[in-house]
């Protein structure tokens, strides 16, 4: 990656390198983000995606390469640029003393917002991530789900330009993780750029225009959700449930697709067709618990790529 980012790129890391001592927990990654998308770093614990956002948001020095945000360099111009961001860290960290709505007018003083602006601000975002009845109330009484949504609003009180999200829906239940989705959506049909890191791949399937895949500080692939599923894998899955004898069946079903996958619970059959492939399988003469025919998943994408899942 060569050359200076276009106007329309807020986000743009050459050959970036972070190490902490012997450890290099992001190693020479290039990518670009461009103005008003979501843009994911997918991969497992320890793949270097928080290491990325600290550098981003000007938390943590760069040991090597290029990175400017916003059109600044971090080393120089570290203030600037976070008065221009908005964070929403892996933990809450919510001050558990004082109101929801008290969290936000709070948080815009930091800013340097008049009081009334804060006051509208915070108005608008209780709305916006449906709080608006529980202002008046402590953050202990919230549910996971609303502190989170809380956070999100927090951190939109100054108006920021990049939205950075770390591990936005760790430890949410489905229900949760759906309607804070939606609030991101919304974000982004606002034009709020947003940069996020999760080890769901149905997160980033659902959020991202355009993400990495990262391994061992590594970024391994690059681009949108469907191009990547349509580069690295075949178009279904059969997933097959095998009782006695499995050993014996996974060895009868190799050559029966493109690519066989052998996980400890089942068997992976990569295929453009999974209903074909099933049929090869009951005219080899096995029959299987189980069967289930899907459509390819980043899933799919990451452990062609890697050979292992992403959750570590």
């Amino acid at each position: 990656m060569s050359g200076e980012p276009s106007s329309d790129v807020l986000v743009h890391a050459s050959q970036l390198t972070k190490r902490y001592r012997d450890l290099t927990a992001v190693d020479g990654v290039d990518f670009s983000v461009r103005r008003g998308e979501t843009f994911g770093f997918l991969g497992p614990n320890g793949a270097g995606k928080s290491s990325l956002m600290r550098m981003i948001g000007c938390v943590s020095p760069v040991t090597g390469g290029t990175l400017r945000v916003l059109g600044a360099d971090p080393a120089r111009d570290g203030s600037r640029i976070r008065a221009r961001l908005g964070v929403v860290p892996q933990e809450d960290n919510l001050d558990d003393e004082v109101t929801v709505r008290e969290n936000l007018l709070i948080f815009g003083r930091y800013f340097g917002l008049p009081r009334r602006t804060a006051r509208e601000r915070a108005a608008e975002l209780l709305e916006f991530a449906q709080l608006g009845d529980k202002a008046a109330e402590s953050v202990q009484a919230l549910s996971g789900g609303m502190k989170r949504r809380l956070t999100i609003a927090r951190s939109m009180i100054n108006s920021p330009e990049i939205l950075l999200l770390d591990e936005p829906t760790t430890g949410l239940d489905p229900q949760a993780r759906h309607v804070l989705w939606e609030r991101l959506y919304q974000l982004k049909r606002q034009g709020v750029t947003q940069l996020l890191t999760t080890h769901y791949m149905d997160e980033a399937e659902q959020l991202c225009d355009r993400l990495v895949v990262m391994d061992h500080g590594k970024i391994v692939a690059t681009g949108s959700p469907s191009a990547l599923i349509s580069r690295y894998t075949t178009r279904e899955v059969l997933e097959l449930r095998f009782a006695a004898g499995r050993a014996e069946a996974e060895q009868r079903v190799v050559g029966l697709a493109e690519r066989v996958e052998q996980l400890p619970d089942r068997v992976l059959l990569y295929t453009e067709d999974g209903e074909a492939t099933l049929s090869k399988v009951h005219g080899v003469g096995l029959s299987p618990v189980a069967s289930l025919v899907r459509r390819a998943t980043l899933e799919d994408v990451f452990l062609t790529l890697t050979g292992r899942t992403l959750v570590d």
